[in-house]
Protein backbone atom coordinates (compact mmCIF):
# COMPACT_ATOMS: atom_id res chain seq x y z
CA UNK A 1 0.00 0.00 0.00
CA UNK A 2 2.74 2.32 0.56
CA UNK A 3 4.59 1.54 -2.65
CA UNK A 4 1.18 2.36 -4.20
CA UNK A 5 0.92 5.73 -2.28
CA UNK A 6 4.07 6.57 -3.29
CA UNK A 7 3.63 5.94 -6.85
CA UNK A 8 0.73 8.16 -6.73
CA UNK A 9 2.30 11.00 -5.14
CA UNK A 10 5.16 10.96 -7.49
CA UNK A 11 3.02 11.02 -10.24
CA UNK A 12 0.85 14.17 -9.16
CA UNK A 13 4.23 15.89 -8.27
CA UNK A 14 5.57 15.37 -11.82
CA UNK A 15 2.60 16.48 -13.25
CA UNK A 16 2.76 19.55 -11.20
CA UNK A 17 5.84 20.57 -12.33
CA UNK A 18 5.96 22.31 -16.15
CA UNK A 19 8.06 20.67 -18.08
CA UNK A 20 11.56 22.04 -18.63
CA UNK A 21 13.42 22.44 -22.02
CA UNK A 22 17.59 21.77 -21.93
CA UNK A 23 19.97 24.22 -23.23
CA UNK A 24 21.82 22.48 -26.37
CA UNK A 25 24.91 22.69 -28.23
CA UNK A 26 25.80 22.88 -31.52
CA UNK A 27 29.23 23.69 -33.02
CA UNK A 28 30.45 26.54 -31.36
CA UNK A 29 26.78 27.94 -30.05
CA UNK A 30 25.61 27.37 -27.01
CA UNK A 31 21.62 27.43 -27.06
CA UNK A 32 20.23 28.66 -23.51
CA UNK A 33 16.76 29.17 -22.37
CA UNK A 34 14.33 28.39 -24.83
CA UNK A 35 10.98 29.38 -23.78
CA UNK A 36 7.88 30.55 -25.45
CA UNK A 37 4.45 31.47 -24.15
CA UNK A 38 0.92 29.74 -24.06
CA UNK A 39 -1.47 31.40 -26.26
CA UNK A 40 -5.23 31.78 -25.86
CA UNK A 41 -7.32 29.21 -27.66
CA UNK A 42 -8.12 30.21 -31.52
CA UNK A 43 -4.32 32.79 -31.21
CA UNK A 44 -3.36 32.49 -34.86
CA UNK A 45 0.26 33.27 -33.67
CA UNK A 46 2.92 32.70 -31.18
CA UNK A 47 6.63 33.80 -30.25
CA UNK A 48 9.21 31.81 -29.52
CA UNK A 49 12.84 33.00 -27.59
CA UNK A 50 16.10 31.97 -26.41
CA UNK A 51 19.97 33.12 -25.84
CA UNK A 52 22.46 31.82 -28.47
CA UNK A 53 26.26 32.25 -27.22
CA UNK A 54 29.17 32.00 -29.90
CA UNK A 55 31.81 30.19 -28.26
CA UNK A 56 34.12 29.82 -31.38
CA UNK A 57 36.07 32.19 -33.33
CA UNK A 58 34.22 32.56 -36.47
CA UNK A 59 30.95 33.98 -36.77
CA UNK A 60 27.65 32.47 -37.83
CA UNK A 61 24.08 33.50 -38.51
CA UNK A 62 20.57 32.09 -37.60
CA UNK A 63 19.03 31.30 -40.95
CA UNK A 64 16.18 29.52 -40.23
CA UNK A 65 13.40 27.79 -38.37
CA UNK A 66 10.49 25.32 -38.55
CA UNK A 67 8.47 23.84 -35.61
CA UNK A 68 5.44 21.30 -36.60
CA UNK A 69 3.06 22.97 -34.08
CA UNK A 70 2.88 25.78 -36.82
CA UNK A 71 1.77 25.94 -40.99
CA UNK A 72 5.19 28.72 -40.76
CA UNK A 73 7.86 29.84 -39.07
CA UNK A 74 9.99 33.43 -39.30
CA UNK A 75 12.48 35.34 -37.71
CA UNK A 76 11.08 38.89 -36.70
CA UNK A 77 11.80 41.73 -35.15
CA UNK A 78 9.96 44.23 -33.06
CA UNK A 79 10.71 48.09 -33.25
CA UNK A 80 9.21 51.22 -32.26
CA UNK A 81 8.74 53.92 -35.38
CA UNK A 82 6.95 56.70 -34.38
CA UNK A 83 5.54 55.60 -31.43
CA UNK A 84 4.00 52.42 -32.42
CA UNK A 85 5.72 48.99 -31.92
CA UNK A 86 5.93 47.03 -35.31
CA UNK A 87 6.69 43.72 -36.19
CA UNK A 88 8.49 42.54 -39.39
CA UNK A 89 10.48 39.86 -40.77
CA UNK A 90 14.17 39.99 -41.03
CA UNK A 91 15.57 39.51 -43.92
CA UNK A 92 19.27 37.66 -44.25
CA UNK A 93 18.86 36.23 -40.41
CA UNK A 94 19.99 37.02 -37.48
CA UNK A 95 23.89 37.04 -37.16
CA UNK A 96 25.59 35.70 -34.23
CA UNK A 97 29.18 36.78 -33.85
CA UNK A 98 32.18 34.96 -32.61
CA UNK A 99 32.30 35.85 -29.03
CA UNK A 100 29.42 37.51 -28.22
CA UNK A 101 25.86 36.57 -27.41
CA UNK A 102 22.38 37.07 -28.72
CA UNK A 103 19.40 36.82 -26.99
CA UNK A 104 15.66 36.60 -29.15
CA UNK A 105 13.55 37.89 -26.63
CA UNK A 106 9.81 39.72 -26.36
CA UNK A 107 9.85 42.99 -27.54
CA UNK A 108 12.80 42.45 -29.92
CA UNK A 109 13.80 39.48 -32.39
CA UNK A 110 12.32 36.53 -31.60
CA UNK A 111 10.82 33.31 -33.32
CA UNK A 112 7.57 34.08 -34.83
CA UNK A 113 5.28 30.78 -34.77
CA UNK A 114 2.43 32.04 -37.78
CA UNK A 115 -0.69 29.61 -38.24
CA UNK A 116 -0.65 27.62 -35.30
CA UNK A 117 -2.05 24.11 -35.70
CA UNK A 118 -3.21 24.40 -32.05
CA UNK A 119 -2.55 26.46 -28.63
CA UNK A 120 0.75 26.58 -27.31
CA UNK A 121 -0.08 24.99 -23.64
CA UNK A 122 1.77 26.44 -20.58
CA UNK A 123 3.59 23.51 -19.04
CA UNK A 124 4.24 21.70 -22.36
CA UNK A 125 7.42 21.25 -24.19
CA UNK A 126 7.51 23.23 -28.30
CA UNK A 127 9.82 21.14 -30.60
CA UNK A 128 11.32 23.83 -33.07
CA UNK A 129 14.34 23.41 -35.18
CA UNK A 130 16.49 25.94 -35.36
CA UNK A 131 19.02 26.67 -38.32
CA UNK A 132 22.45 28.36 -38.68
CA UNK A 133 24.80 29.45 -41.77
CA UNK A 134 27.91 27.63 -40.39
CA UNK A 135 26.49 25.36 -37.29
CA UNK A 136 23.61 23.72 -39.15
CA UNK A 137 20.10 22.59 -37.96
CA UNK A 138 19.93 21.54 -34.57
CA UNK A 139 16.40 20.40 -32.93
CA UNK A 140 15.58 21.75 -29.48
CA UNK A 141 12.68 22.39 -26.98
CA UNK A 142 11.08 25.23 -25.73
CA UNK A 143 9.09 25.38 -22.62
CA UNK A 144 5.57 26.72 -22.93
CA UNK A 145 5.05 29.23 -20.51
CA UNK A 146 1.46 30.34 -19.08
CA UNK A 147 0.41 33.80 -20.87
CA UNK A 148 2.44 36.98 -19.84
CA UNK A 149 4.70 35.52 -18.17
CA UNK A 150 8.24 36.37 -17.69
CA UNK A 151 10.71 34.17 -19.46
CA UNK A 152 13.59 32.24 -17.34
CA UNK A 153 15.58 34.84 -16.78
CA UNK A 154 12.32 36.77 -15.08
CA UNK A 155 12.63 39.64 -17.80
CA UNK A 156 9.03 39.54 -19.83
CA UNK A 157 9.74 41.98 -22.34
CA UNK A 158 13.28 42.61 -23.01
CA UNK A 159 13.91 46.07 -21.19
CA UNK A 160 17.88 45.85 -20.37
CA UNK A 161 18.53 43.04 -23.21
CA UNK A 162 21.46 43.88 -25.67
CA UNK A 163 19.17 43.50 -29.21
CA UNK A 164 21.27 42.60 -31.92
CA UNK A 165 20.81 44.93 -34.47
CA UNK A 166 20.72 44.21 -38.61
Amino acid sequence: MRTLIAAAAATLIAAAVPAAAHDVKVGDLEITSPWTRATPPGAANGGGFVTITNTGTVDDRLVGAASPIAKKVELHTMEMADGVMKMRPIEGGIPVPAGETVRLAPGGDHIMFMGLETPIKAGTLVPVTLTFETAGPTELEMTATPPGAPGPDGDGHGHGMKMPKH
